[in-house]
Formats: structure tokens, sequence, C-alpha cells
């Protein structure tokens, strides 16, 4: 089967699943393993300023114009003669918008079939998997793969009852500057690494925050996880925010690898669970490796 996936979380969800010699078209921000490298990347983002701040402007500017935030290369995907496009119901902000998806499939010859991903929690991201699973005809393959996260999860929730570890109130940033909460899955994996999401809801979209409201909210935690930001430039946001906002000066923050591990609504996120019940509870699990989190000093 020929398999073009439009959104990094499920080019790693085929990966996952031992199918990734079935890809045949990616996105510019899909990461791929050494064998892989050759897959053509179909899509390429059409914002091109970096930083918080001229991020965000220039998304809204985008937006606002009611122009698309990505560019697909249809003829190059039509080349690769897919048999199934992968896509997503979630976030324009973050992949080609399903509509669009759909409408460049209808182009093509032999029209593919369109899987729609759209996962707002983290029980979600199991069923994308097993979706996946089944457009690719390898559901023991999704059974297996679903069967050892859920047993990932459920080691933490044991932990966690058996010891009555209290939840500490935490506020992730999904983006720095201006400040928005988290949004979809990421307050149901804060949930499950036993803290308590004070501004964010499990399947609601992230939003702007003030820092009025961030105030109000009392974090015990705050986290820093940027969408689509590796460790090393979330911890300059951190860094920054530490610097210049009075609601976090006070209060522990910590730096996440927002890409590898909360930002994809693939199997990533139940390491993202993992590395958080780190940060929120290290007298039962540990420090995190600095490899996934970093706490920014004073």
């Amino acid at each position: 089967m020929r398999v073009a996936a439009l959104l990094p979380a499920a080019t790693d969800i085929v990966i996952a699943l031992g199918a990734g010699d079935q890809l045949v078209a990616v996105t510019h921000a899909c990461t791929l393993p050494a064998r892989l490298s050759d897959v053509p990347r179909v899509t390429r983002s059409r914002v091109a300023t970096t930083g918080a701040a001229g991020i965000d402007s220039a998304v809204s500017e985008l937006s606002s114009a009611g122009a698309p935030l990505f560019q697909l290369d249809e003829a190059l995907l039509a080349a690769q003669r897919p048999d199934v496009l992968l896509t997503q119901a979630v976030c324009d902000v973050c992949a080609v918008p399903e509509e669009d998806v759909r409408a460049v499939a209808s182009r093509l010859r032999p029209v593919p079939v369109v899987v729609t991903l759209g996962a707002g929690s983290v029980e979600g991201v199991i069923d994308d998997i097993a979706a996946v699973g089944s457009a690719l005809d390898i559901p023991d393959e999704a059974e297996e793969l679903v069967a050892g996260l859920q047993s990932r999860i459920g080691a933490i929730h044991g932990r966690l009852k058996a010891n009555a570890a209290p939840r500490p109130n935490v506020l992730v940033l999904e983006w720095t500057d201006p400040p928005f909460n988290a949004g979809h899955w990421v307050p149901d994996m804060v949930r499950r690494a036993g803290g308590h999401e004070v501004l964010g809801r499990t399947g609601e979209k992230s939003r702007r925050i003030t820092d009025d409201e961030i105030r109000a909210s009392s974090p015990d935690i705050i986290v820093i996880a940027p969408c689509g930001y590796g460790l090393d430039d979330a911890v300059r946001e951190a860094k920054d925010l530490v610097e210049s906002a009075s609601f976090a000066r006070s209060t522990p923050v910590w730096a996440l690898d927002a890409n590898r591990l909360t930002s994809s609504p693939g199997p990533v996120v139940v390491r993202g669970i993992e590395v958080l019940a780190h940060v929120l509870h290290p007298a039962l699990f540990g420090e995190p490796s600095t490899r996934d989190a970093i706490k920014i000093p004073r």
C-alpha cells in the first residue's frame, strides 16, 4: 500500500506500526529515520519568519487575509500515486486543512482513500492509531502498539494511585509571545501524569490568555512547551519568560521538548506523559532526563 502522511503525527504512527516502507509522501515537518530520507516532502510552510512573536504575527496576518499557511505540492503528490491519504481535522495552523486535502484527493487518479485523524484527547490518539492500522490493513500491529502504549499509561496511573499522590496545579503554555494555554490532548496528558491543568481543557483549542488569568490560576508549576519547538528553543523561550513575566518569577518553570513530546498527537504523547510525571512527581518517578526537560534556573 502507498501511503501519503500529511501531518507529522500520521508519519509517526505509520512508522510505529512498522509500515514506514509504505510511505510515499510526507510533510516538510516530518521526522524520518535515515532509511526513509528519500521519501518526497510534499508540503512547505508559508510562514518564513522566526521567533515566537514574529511567527504569531505572520500566522495572524495570513489567517486574516484568508491565505493558507501551508502549500501542498499537488503535482508531486499525484506523481506518488498514493492509495491512502492521512490528514487531520484538529488545527489549521499545524498542517494542511482537511478540506484542502480532500479537494486535492478528489482530483488524483486513482482517487485515494482519505483517513482523517482528529484526536482531542489521549484516548483519541489511541483511536487514531487503530484507524491508521485499519486503513493500512494491519490491525494486529495496531492492536499490539495500542496495548503497549496503554500498559505504559497504566503503569504511571498505578504508581500515582498507590502513593495517593497529590495533584499539583499545572499551567502548560503552548506559546509564549503572546501566551497561549494548552489545548486538545495536552491537558489530558497532564491529568494522566498526575497534575491538574489550570487553564487548558481536554478537547478544546488552545487560546490566547492574559497575565492576569495566569496569576489568578495560581499554578504550582509552569511548563513551557511551544508547539513544534525542540528543547533548545523551548529553553530560550522559558528563560525570556522568566525574565519578563511577573507571574513566572516565583513559580518553578520547566522547558519541555514539545516537538518530541507534546505537539504531535501520535505515539509520542505517551512518552510525553512519562516525562511530565517525572517533572510533576520526581519523588515517585525520578528527575526527568535533560534530553526531555530542563528546569529554568533563577
